[in-house]
């Protein structure tokens, strides 16, 4: 009965935009193309490593080394020769050429920094083994970061070439949401929100809803769980994303069914708990039973000891050097306009406890009061919770805002373990109201002085986006994402957008 409302849905639909842009070359060519890519760079920057090593360790006069002998250029290209392959086969034991391990920005470079250190590890164990196999230490060592830098650099210029081919049309995987409930929208909301996902989303599947519903923008609803398979077939579906509350027990098992061994669809499921996933899952055998755990912060374990080691390791020197500038700008705020020289802002921490965050002073003692008589500015603070033009902000305040030195002080906020250089942005107490289920995950970190939504333009980004980006560096943390987002954080303070 619901056949001839798919098939007039289906023929009457227009083209999806990415799909009619679909390249002469097949997906599964296409794949092919960008794997034969990526070997040959890892195989050429791989060598170029090792050449780089030799070249530091041998052909240069850093004190560091000593040439007590004349070193055989054939037999460290010899070494390279089997030390390559080598290098390619950890990396292809690590995952590296797994499609699912592919594109994943920092964690796909942790991966190369774990199968370069495996690498150099069992070069290091063959050495010791055999006392013929002799080469000095410190073109090992240099082989070693030359391997990780070159290789993840290779990777990062392959991964940005696939992006913008995404926009093009191609190495785009057609999916389908089953379930077009208020988390089927929200999965489709953010898959579509990040437009270099590889993911395209071409509507919905759903028994509640007539073929042809719209449900969030153009995608609309494809038909029930019993023409699936017609959906899937017609729109050359690769994707199921399966919104778990949409669905009762008998339904997803059905779905497990058909697609869960499937060669040409991959079958993934959300897990309908938004508000609690960013801190991580932890399953645990208890009389037999499998139970879920849910970790009370997000970083654990060696995690937590390498964020706090990155935090000591730059806030230490910081503060040493800055000591100077800081008495400086002590006088100068004095000078400008009369009041104390730092301002304490009160804002939440890790897992809801609340501390005062330090900044150097940019308003007048009496804002308040000025904005009082503004009702208009009010209204925008209250929406936006910064305002472009602010009149209480000191002629020395807007310096400081402009260059984010006024945020130096929460150096010592990161001392004192309530603060990370990386992190989501504060938030005062008063502004959880408006996080709503969200407010939750953003306590499971620290609050940093710099961070995703920092880095993509401060201010100038909408309320809304600030807590998606803050959302998406929870979930997907890792130590090479806060270096990647400390390294972004210097040309964003540089240029100076977004900065009121």
């Amino acid at each position: 009965m619901i056949k001839p409302s798919i098939d007039a849905w289906v023929a009457g639909a227009p083209k999806p935009l990415r799909l009619s842009a679909i390249p002469r070359l097949s997906s599964r060519q296409q794949w092919a193309l960008f794997y034969l890519a990526l070997l040959i760079g890892d195989f050429l920057m791989i060598g170029l490593a090792f050449r780089a090593a030799f070249l530091v360790r041998f052909e240069t006069t850093l004190p560091v080394f000593n040439l007590d002998v004349v070193p055989s250029f054939f037999f460290y290209q010899r070494l390279a020769i089997i030390f390559i392959p080598l290098w390619i086969g950890i990396f292809w034991v690590i995952g590296l050429y797994n499609r699912e391990n592919l594109l994943g920005g920092t964690l796909e470079y942790a991966n190369v920094f774990r199968a370069s250190t495996m690498a150099m590890l069992l070069v290091v164990i063959i050495g010791f083994l055999d006392p013929v196999f002799i080469f000095a230490r410190g073109w090992l060592v240099l082989a070693w970061g030359f391997t990780f830098l070159f290789a993840a650099a290779g990777r990062f210029i392959l991964r940005r070439a696939v992006y913008s081919l995404r926009m093009r049309g191609y190495f785009l995987s057609p999916a389908l949401i089953i379930g077009a409930n208020d988390e089927g929208r929200l999965l489709a909301e953010q898959l579509t929100g990040w437009r270099r996902s590889g993911l395209y989303v071409i509507g919905f599947i759903d028994d509640q809803f007539q073929p042809g519903t719209p449900i969030f923008k153009e995608m609309r609803v494809l038909g029930g769980l019993g023409f699936i398979d017609e959906v899937v077939r017609r729109f050359q579906v690769r994707e199921l994303i399966l919104a778990t509350s949409a669905m009762n027990r008998e339904n997803m098992l059905e779905v497990f069914r058909r697609f869960g061994v499937s060669k040409n669809v991959t079958l993934r499921l959300s897990s309908g708990l938004f508000e609690i996933i960013t801190t991580g899952l932890q399953v645990k055998e208890l009389a037999y039973v499998p139970l879920v755990r849910v970790n009370k912060a997000r970083l654990t374990g060696a995690d937590r000891v390498l964020k706090w080691l990155l935090d000591y390791a730059i806030t230490v020197p910081a503060l040493v050097l800055l000591l100077p500038a800081f008495g400086l700008l002590a006088i100068l705020i004095r000078l400008d306009s009369p009041g104390p020289i730092l301002h304490r802002r009160r804002v939440m921490g890790l897992n809801g406890t609340q501390f005062d965050a330090f900044k150097f002073r940019t308003m007048h003692e009496n804002g308040d009061e000025i904005l009082s008589n503004l009702p208009g500015l009010q209204q925008e603070l209250a929406l936006n919770q910064k305002l472009v033009d602010d009149p209480r902000v000191t002629r020395l305040g807007r310096f400081l805002r402009k260059t984010s030195v006024d945020e130096l002080p929460q150096f010592i906020n990161v001392l004192r373990r309530e603060m990370s250089l990386v992190g989501p942005r504060m938030i005062s107490p008063p502004e959880m109201v408006n996080y709503n289920q969200w407010g939750i995950n953003l306590l499971t970190v620290r609050p940093g002085i710099t961070g995703l939504w920092q880095v993509s333009g401060r201010s100038d980004v909408a309320y809304e986006k600030r807590v998606r980006l803050d959302m998406q560096y929870i979930r997907n943390w890792s130590i090479w994402l806060d270096l990647y987002i400390l390294l972004q954080t210097i040309p964003a303070v540089l240029k100076g957008r977004g900065a009121y």
